[in-house]
């Protein structure tokens, strides 16, 4: 027994085996019931918009040490509050409260967080529409709001 039907009239029993089994995988329940969509605070989308709470900075899990520069923001499109990396050097004292940023996806495993910082799944790109690459390198000023 626990072998797969063959023979002329198996194409039912077949059909019925796979729609059985497919509810075994984790990715296919996440998929049909769109559980990421549901949990996600940007609801499935790539970026959101959000405003700066407040900048605090985390302590990296072990085995390494240091204080990785993040803010609470706050998103636009359903008011959920977040927690978003600063990347590169510096770039925490260009952003500042009630600035308006723009956030996206850092892309860890499965869209859970990256490397060592607990629990900060998202990245800020841009600064009162201006791009935070640019104002970390000097290209450009920050924009009076």
């Amino acid at each position: 027994m626990g072998s797969k039907s063959n023979g002329l009239g198996a194409g039912k029993k077949l059909k019925k085996r796979r729609r059985t089994f497919r509810w075994k995988s984790p990715t296919f329940v996440r998929r049909v019931l769109k559980l990421k969509e549901k949990s996600d605070p940007l609801k499935g989308s790539y970026q959101a918009k959000g405003i700066v709470l407040e900048k605090r900075q985390l302590e990296a899990k072990q085995p390494n040490s240091g204080m990785r520069k993040c803010c609470m923001v706050q998103l636009i499109k359903n008011g959920k509050k977040i927690t978003a990396f600063a990347p590169r050097d510096g770039a925490i004292k260009i952003i500042d409260e009630h600035d308006e940023v723009i956030i996206e996806c850092i892309g860890g495993t499965r869209g859970r967080s990256k490397g060592d910082m607990p629990g900060v799944r998202w990245q800020i790109i841009k600064v009162n529409d201006q791009s935070l690459n640019a104002l970390t390198r000097g290209k450009i000023e920050k924009g009076r709001r």
